[in-house]
């Protein structure tokens, strides 16, 4: 699939009495990669639900490449993104089975050509039968990272026009983080991508930050260019800083 150019202009979402985005504008360009941070309930996930269209928009719109998301087919728009969560579900099978659902069209040589091309094909085979990994139900018999890793590998081979990244980088061991950082770099790059962090390393290459509170956009720009401003932002990555 071709990268998409996706738009959001003057977009908002209540829960009841409760607006948790307000107002929101912003571009993507093809190919581009935008981070975005803030607190817990800044909107962030929001604006991914409004997306993929689990909420209708009742106020603003989002574009793909020019066409409002409400005139695409449903199973049209989200067969064309990709969506890597926090929290990983994985069906009691193989990773091969578990990366492809099954699908027939991608081959295992297609699976580790991606995993290879992003850094992950190694980690894999260290498992006692490699792909044919048994992972059981819900992914018991991996690691939080090791899910992680096959959630990347699943959204790469399918080569999403859109890639969204939510808070993929949580809760998880030092060692998984890097590979994860590393992926998230090959797995972004040239692909039109959302990258919702907690940890700034996982965005500091990203094309644009947005820096998001209580529904708003705060703060917008390049890594350098917001620290620069002094900001949240800054003080952000000076806590983080002193904490690593």
């Amino acid at each position: 699939m071709q990268a998409a150019l996706l738009s959001v202009r003057n977009l908002s979402k209540s829960y009841g009495a409760t607006k948790v985005v307000d107002g929101l504008s912003f571009g993507i360009a093809a190919g581009e990669c935008l981070g975005v941070i803030g607190p817990n309930g800044a909107g962030k996930s929001t604006i991914i639900n409004l997306i993929n269209r689990f909420y209708r928009i009742k106020s603003g719109h989002i574009y793909i490449d020019d066409v409002d998301i409400h005139d695409f087919e449903l199973n049209s728009l989200r067969s064309n993104m990709a969506v890597v969560l926090q929290d990983v579900f994985l069906f009691a099978d193989t990773i091969e089975n578990n990366i492809t659902l099954k699908n027939k069209q991608i081959t295992l040589a297609e699976i580790e050509t991606a995993a290879k091309a992003i850094g992950v094909h190694d980690f894999f085979m260290k498992l006692p039968g490699g792909y044919q990994f048994n992972v059981k139900e819900r992914g018991g018999m991996l690691s939080s990272g090791q899910r992680q890793l096959l959630a990347f590998l699943r959204a790469y081979v399918t080569n999403p026009s859109i890639l969204i990244l939510d808070e993929a980088t949580a809760s998880i061991d030092g060692y998984s983080e890097k590979l994860i950082q590393e992926a998230t770099l090959k797995i972004t790059q040239g692909r039109t991508s959302i990258v919702i962090a907690h940890r700034l390393a996982t965005i500091q290459k990203a094309d644009k930050i947005l820096v998001m509170d209580q529904g708003k956009i705060v703060e917008m720009g390049t890594h350098d260019g917001l620290i620069a401003q002094g900001g949240y932002y800054t003080q952000l990555y000076e806590a983080q800083f002193t904490e690593a």
